[in-house]
């Protein structure tokens, strides 16, 4: 069991911006499901829960207000105690709009899945819309035999727009050893950002990481997808689809025929 952490606090919010932060915690109910002891958030962060049969709880996160605006602070942490399963989900894209003072906003990501635990993380993408600017954090501790499927979709501009300015970084580690760790920057002031070794040309951008204790006896092979996607195995039980795409439709398209084979037991 990896030992518990305190559920991130918001980053200072520069100027006038919103503060709010959102916390789950999901635990075994000794009756064979996942009860949701914890399920509290607070302005843009509307947590429900959905029916689900079998041992998932499912959590459903839908947005109350338009976040995050410049100047924003927003943290989200989801615990998903030893042998709970737990599957999380967005009802709409989270869009990164401008705002008056034109300071950057920040969205922070705690993840914490213990041992025998599962969680499914397939939120609805991050659109960076023209003239704002986020710089978002996502840190994922995994007990030795907890189990994940972990999506992030990025879009870069609305329909006809250019895209303001994206910085997300991922970081996993597993039985406290590091698992996967990338930092990705788009937009305005980023070098390099539109040219050939980065998305070139392309719009949307993401990657579906997988880890499965099964995976260390029977590894992911390598898989190109197509001119622009790839399926990577990681050092430890843990493989990768990685991807950019013209729109977000063909970036899902390709991350869920990566996950295709790969996609960890119910």
């Amino acid at each position: 069991m990896t030992a518990p952490a305190p559920a991130p606090a918001p980053a200072p919010a520069q100027g006038p911006g919103l503060r709010a932060s959102a916390r789950i915690v999901a635990v075994a109910d000794g009756r064979g499901g996942t009860a949701l002891p914890v399920l509290d958030g607070g302005g843009p962060f509307a947590l429900r829960r959905l029916r689900s049969p079998g041992v998932e709880a499912r959590v459903c996160l839908v947005g109350a207000m338009s976040a995050p605006l410049g100047g924003d602070a927003l943290a989200l942490s989801a615990e998903v105690e030893d042998g709970a399963v737990l599957h999380f989900s967005t009802t709409a894209a989270t869009i990164a709009l401008p705002g008056r003072t034109g300071e950057p906003a920040t969205y922070d990501v705690y993840i914490r899945v213990g041992d025998g635990a599962v969680l499914r993380w397939l939120p609805e993408p991050l659109i960076s819309a023209h003239g704002g600017e986020l710089r978002m954090t996502t840190r994922i501790e995994l007990a030795p035999t907890a189990r994940l499927v972990f999506r992030e979709e990025q879009i870069l501009g609305r329909a006809g727009e250019r895209p303001g300015r994206l910085t997300a970084r991922l970081t996993v580690r597993r039985a406290g050893r590091p698992l996967y760790d990338q930092e990705l920057s788009y937009g305005p002031g980023v070098p390099g950002w539109d040219g050939g070794a980065v998305l070139g040309g392309h719009r949307a951008a993401g990657q579906l990481l997988v880890v499965d204790p099964a995976f260390g006896a029977a590894p992911v092979a390598p898989r190109v997808l197509g001119p622009t996607a790839v399926v990577a195995p990681l050092a430890g039980p843990a493989a990768v689809v990685s991807a950019v795409a013209p729109d977000g439709l063909q970036l899902r398209t390709v991350l869920e025929t990566g996950l295709l084979g790969m996609d960890i037991g119910r």
